[in-house]
């Protein structure tokens, strides 16, 4: 599985990576099928008090992108967020071919 993460406006600090690649551990303990993980971070204002935006894109085996973004005044939360809605997508993704095949 490989991990990109790309800053928009933003600089990617290697906290800020590190952070990105743990957290995204968890999508790939939710589901196995999952090729690469793209994050794009940006920044939504140019000030020194902007809104983060987070974009998560998912490539699956066998299945179209799953994306999700998030915004938040603070960028971890901001990850905190679209990875949670990233691994709703994916869980739900999971049962949906799990009750299918029954």
């Amino acid at each position: 599985m490989r991990i990109e993460i790309v800053g928009r406006n933003l600089e990617v600090t290697p906290a800020i990576r590190e952070y990105a690649e743990t957290k995204s551990d968890k999508l790939s303990k939710v589901y196995n099928g999952i090729q690469m993980i793209t994050f794009r971070l940006t920044r939504e204002d140019h000030h020194h008090h902007g809104e983060f935006g987070v974009e998560l894109v998912v490539d699956v085996q066998h299945h179209s992108d799953f994306v999700s973004h998030a915004k938040g005044e603070d960028l971890y939360g901001a990850i905190d967020a679209v990875i949670q809605k990233g691994t709703r997508q994916l869980s739900e993704h999971k049962e949906k071919i799990r009750d299918g095949k029954r």
